[in-house]
């Protein structure tokens, strides 16, 4: 047996109500990706042949996020929210012929890591053959996550609810993380077992241990990382969360050769893709969809979201790059710049306070302070096509659609409406007039 004859089933009905908010829990981002597509991340890595996600009535999103990151997902509708062992039960048409392991995970679990899913799967299939292995964590602060029992020899005995613990075993540190690997057959006759006897009348999924060890099972524990098993309920939740994948993402960046100069202010995404040597100042937002090539400087305060930044490019103070922007090998965008769907090429300069959008910025070429690509016409984008080695003066407004060609000359204050061949100067400031003794007629003093 192996991970690829494993199923992973993952719940993900929860409605958030803690988080105060109208969107499925597991939909909340940490780095710029949902919380689901986190655990569907490990679920990929630790090689998982078939995935289950359990999700409430009317949750498109989460079908959608499913999808994207594994297209051949199952889904399985918990009409109710009456526990986990119910929430399982939605899903036990995926156990059917099954004599694998199957992993129940959570969507709201999103730190867990694709290694910690091995081990699991591991002792879960070691020759002892234990019926189930529970994902355990230590902590100094159990509250109300349920005790984990364990007899002289070290075999789970049961798992006890908080609220249904007595002085005893509220005192037990070693608690449920709700992550277990079960045997397929076992899982698949215990469920209709499963009842609702408690204070809350729900059905626990804990209740597998005792149905296990009853039948003559035994039942193992693997100790985790508490930091990786946080669930998340609340928004503080999410930030805590948060914290913990951005340390992450820091650190990483910083081993493969990048300079933070004040790590806790730079906030990456989960895709961010950095080369060598790569200095970025304090301030900076990361978005999905990155890419930063060898040597460029990210300067402070800037925000850059699906953009390719070349090797030696300069980016910032102060500067935004949105979705479709790619920026050439030695090219500078400078403060209070905005860039969005364009080309810069290389050695092109767009040093301050211009919005370059849906355009081509040939080689070498320099934008003057306060030029604009007016590519909105209240209905309809259009693109600006700008050769090499062009010098536009500041405060330009270039109303695409709009080719300009190589060696151009663009004078100061201009509104160019038309193409401008190769070599050419264009302007269209208007001619300057000059009133003598305006003041003395016209002011007093």
């Amino acid at each position: 047996m192996s991970a690829s004859d494993t199923i992973a089933i993952v719940l993900a009905a929860g409605l958030g109500t803690r988080m105060g908010t109208e969107s499925p829990k597991v939909s909340h981002t940490l780095a710029g990706r949902a919380m689901l597509a986190h655990v569907l991340d490990a679920v990929k890595g630790a090689s998982i042949s078939k995935t289950a996600v359990v999700v409430g009535p009317n949750m498109q999103q989460v079908r959608d996020i499913t999808k994207m990151c594994i297209s051949d997902a199952e889904f399985f509708v918990q009409k109710e929210r009456l526990g986990t062992g119910h929430a399982v039960k939605a899903a036990k048409r995926s156990l059917s012929g099954s004599n694998g392991t199957v992993m129940i995970l959570y969507g709201d679990t999103p730190l867990l890591k694709q290694r910690t899913l091995k081990r699991l799967i591991k002792t879960r299939e070691h020759k002892s053959n234990p019926a189930l292995v529970v994902l355990g964590f230590e902590t100094d602060a159990p509250g109300d996550y349920g005790r984990l029992i364990k007899g002289r020899d070290g075999k789970l005995e049961k798992i006890v609810e908080a609220r249904e613990a007595n002085n005893d075993e509220l005192a037990v540190t070693l608690c449920n993380s709700g992550v277990y690997a079960v045997d397929a057959r076992f899982l698949s006759n215990a469920l209709d077992k499963i009842k609702n006897n408690n204070s809350k009348k729900e059905y626990y999924l804990t209740d597998i241990v005792e149905l296990a060890i009853k039948s003559g099972r035994n039942c193992s524990v693997v100790v985790g990382d508490e930091a990786e098993l946080l669930g998340v309920n609340t928004r503080h939740d999410l930030a805590l969360a948060e914290a913990v994948v951005q340390h992450d993402l820091r650190v990483k960046a910083m081993t493969s050769g990048c300079t933070l100069i004040d790590p806790a202010s730079v906030y990456f995404s989960w895709d961010t893709k950095l080369g060598r040597d790569i200095v970025i100042e304090p301030n900076v937002f990361f978005g999905p969809g990155v890419s930063v090539a060898d040597s460029a400087i990210i300067k402070a305060f800037s925000h850059i979201e699906g953009a390719k930044i070349s090797e030696g490019a300069i980016i910032g103070p102060f500067a935004r790059l949105r979705p479709g922007t790619k920026v050439g090998a030695e090219a500078r965008v400078g403060n209070f710049v905005e860039v969005k769907n364009s080309n810069i090429a290389m050695g092109a300069k767009i040093s301050h306070l211009s919005y370059i959008g849906d355009a081509r910025i040939g080689k070498d070429t320099n934008i003057g302070a306060g030029t604009i690509t007016c590519n909105f016409d209240g209905k309809n984008k259009y693109r600006t096509n700008i050769g090499e080695e062009v010098f536009v003066g500041s405060n330009t407004a270039l109303i695409a659609p709009l080719n300009i060609g190589h060696k151009v000359t663009i004078g100061a204050g201009s509104v160019i409406t038309q193409n401008i061949k190769t070599k050419s100067l264009a302007i269209t400031r208007v001619k300057q007039r000059e009133i003598k003794n305006w003041t003395a007629k016209n002011k007093k003093g």
